[in-house]
């Protein structure tokens, strides 16, 4: 009997009204859109696994998020959920994903060679690049709501399937729970390692139970390839170096990752994926590419500019401190991505990064001049 049925027979004794969640606070997705109306028609649903409606949206009930951040709100906690509970994830998905439609079809092209230039960004000013996303198994619950014997098995397909990787991905496994101080502290330094999740917003879906059983760090020798395992998501994949070569790195990235699916294919495990939805993720954040491409870009004079907030949105990039999402800059650098997910292939999204950056990096040169950047004002995207 999946994990549920009782507690969610029992709910059904209370009315709607009694059950519906105080969202009067919160400021996400999830409460934007859920009214009475849709939780009564959803909360006695559930999908095969025993993920229920209220499951989707606990984590947005316990954090009602930040007035200038809009969170999401709500997670998968199997491939059906996105099927199941369509009536709350399309209009989320639609909201967060730039008016992304139901009936929208999403591209996927891991061709490097498409890719324009990308590989002359100016070291002076970008620091380092990378690029990320992440991979679900199908067949296996999410991991805010897979057993442990499920986490168990997706580490053993991931240690399996990655051992195989040569020549410059060659590399090596690290379990979490069997890591010395040193090799943390090591990780951590390279900016490598995930640390025990935190975040209420992790919490409180459920993806830290058992923390560290099942989850670890694989890499490359290099130290420019690598996938941590049962963290948010089963797989998250990161290609990623020093200075502006972002070509260098998404060549690396598409390589491994398609590398990675066939040794997955080979093992009988495909990954989650549909025509609409793209690569299915924990968070329908990462839907589509589940790609976050970034540079740390100095930008001293640019980052203080009036118009830089209006800059970043019409070239359809997002700007973070090097610490992380809540972080504030150091020094004039930032961590400057792109902000859609969905809807845009892998390498249209890289492209925007590669693109974008290069002008910024133009206005930040003609700033430290004195000069005006007013003719470079770019159109929106």
């Amino acid at each position: 009997m999946p994990f549920g049925n009782t507690h969610n027979m029992m709910k059904m004794k209370y009315s709607t009204d009694e059950e519906f969640p105080d969202l009067s606070k919160h400021n996400n997705h999830m409460a934007k859109v859920l009214t009475p109306e849709v939780y009564g028609r959803l909360r006695d649903k559930q999908t095969p696994s025993g993920f229920t409606l209220d499951d989707v949206i606990q984590t947005g009930v316990d954090n009602p998020g930040h007035p200038f951040i809009m969170t999401v709100g709500c997670v998968a906690g199997d491939e059906e959920s996105y099927e199941v509970f369509k009536d709350l994830l399309d209009p989320v998905i639609k909201d967060r994903h730039g008016g992304y439609k139901p009936t929208d079809k999403h591209k996927t092209d891991l061709n490097p060679d498409h890719l324009q230039g990308g590989d002359d960004l100016d070291p002076n000013y970008v620091l380092s690049s990378r690029v990320r996303t992440g991979r679900s198994v199908r067949g296996f619950c999410l991991p805010p709501h897979c057993s442990r014997g499920e986490r168990r098995a997706i580490e053993k397909l991931a240690i399996e399937g990655l051992s195989a990787l040569d020549g410059d991905l060659k590399g090596k496994y690290y379990a979490l729970k069997n890591m010395t101080e040193e090799e943390q502290q090591q990780l951590i330094d390279d900016h490598f390692l995930f640390d025990k999740p935190v975040s209420p917003l992790l919490l409180a879906s459920g993806m830290a139970r058992d923390w560290p059983d099942a989850r670890g760090i694989w890499h490359n020798d290099n130290k420019t390839f690598l996938v941590w395992v049962n963290e948010e998501d089963h797989l998250r994949v990161i290609s990623m170096q020093k200075g502006g070569n972002m070509k260098e790195v998404f060549t690396r990235f598409c390589h491994g990752l398609t590398k990675i699916e066939s040794l997955f294919k080979e093992k009988g495990h495909e990954f989650m994926w549909n025509e609409h939805l793209g690569y299915i993720l924990t968070c329908p954040s990462n839907l589509g590419t589940g790609l976050r491409g970034g540079v740390h870009v100095k930008l001293p004079n640019l980052s203080k500019h009036e118009k830089f907030g209006e800059i970043l949105k019409r070239l359809r990039l997002q700007k973070r401190g090097t610490g992380g999402v809540d972080t504030a800059a150091v020094g004039g650098v930032f961590d400057i991505s792109n902000a859609d997910r969905l809807g845009f292939s892998e390498v249209e999204l890289v492209q925007m990064v590669v693109d974008g950056v290069k002008l910024l990096v133009d206005m930040e040169k003609r700033l430290e001049k004195g000069q005006s950047i007013d003719d470079l004002m770019p159109a929106q995207k």
